[in-house]
């Protein structure tokens, strides 16, 4: 297994398709979420690959790594997801809790 790499090494993917969005300036990279929650950014080494994940409506762009983990440095992501096949769903809706009448408590010389 010495030939393994170490899972916190960072290789270079070059260059990516990354999905955008619409943005206040032009276009912004969509952010996902890994199955644990955390925000990483994803590049696709094909347009097929990025179509046949998120759609052939989503919109793209070149970015190299290194470019996106830049973009996405100041907020904090520091992961990049290269070529993900199963994106983690949006979360389900959380319905409100009904509330939970308190208990009547009897006062000493009051009878229930």
């Amino acid at each position: 297994m010495a030939d393994d790499p170490d899972p916190t090494d960072h290789f270079q993917a070059g260059l990516l398709h990354v999905p955008v969005r619409p943005g206040p300036s032009g276009c912004a990279a969509r952010l996902f979420r890994t199955p644990l929650g955390d925000r990483t950014a994803v590049g696709f080494t094909s347009a097929r690959r990025l179509t046949a994940t998120l759609g052939p409506d989503q919109a793209w762009i070149h970015l190299a790594e290194p470019a996106l983990r830049a973009l996405t440095a100041p907020l904090g992501i520091t992961s990049v997801t290269v070529d993900p096949q199963f994106p983690a769903p949006a979360p389900a809706p959380v319905e409100p809790a009904a509330p939970v009448p308190a208990p009547r408590i009897a006062r000493q010389g009051q009878s229930r």
